[in-house]
């Protein structure tokens, strides 16, 4: 029987103590976590190949959860899933990010359980 390959995961958060709690959270759940607390070290990233989901703040230095969005979408022209999470749940950029193809939103303080069953979630769909 072959192994079941480790679902690889780019976490994109720049708070770092929450991107400890949540990758440790993650990564005993069995993924491959790829961190990266700014926009420059996502597109770095991205560029070494694609993850098979995205968990993105909103807020971070350099590149926006939101102009990372539109830049899976469009630039690399990806379908793969992105969840937001954000202490910013404001609407505007609720219907930003489901508007340029975020697959869901989550607002802060984020639940590490929730969002392993989201990411499950995500994960699960064909």
């Amino acid at each position: 029987m072959i192994p079941m390959q480790k679902k690889r995961l780019l976490l994109a958060e720049d708070d770092e103590l929450l991107a400890s709690l949540l990758s440790f959270r993650l990564k005993k759940g069995g993924y491959e976590v790829l961190n990266s607390y700014d926009g420059k070290q996502v597109k770095e990233l991205l560029g070494q190949g694609l993850p098979d989901i995205i968990v993105s703040d909103i807020m971070m230095p350099y590149f926006s959860g939101i102009e990372l969005i539109d830049y899976v979408r469009n630039e690399l022209a990806s379908k793969i899933p992105i969840i937001i999470i954000s202490a910013a749940g404001n609407e505007e950029n609720v219907l930003s990010a489901f508007e340029l193809g975020a697959n869901d939103f989550i607002s802060k303080p984020v639940s590490p359980s929730e969002l392993m069953v989201r990411v499950a979630r995500e994960l699960s769909k064909p």
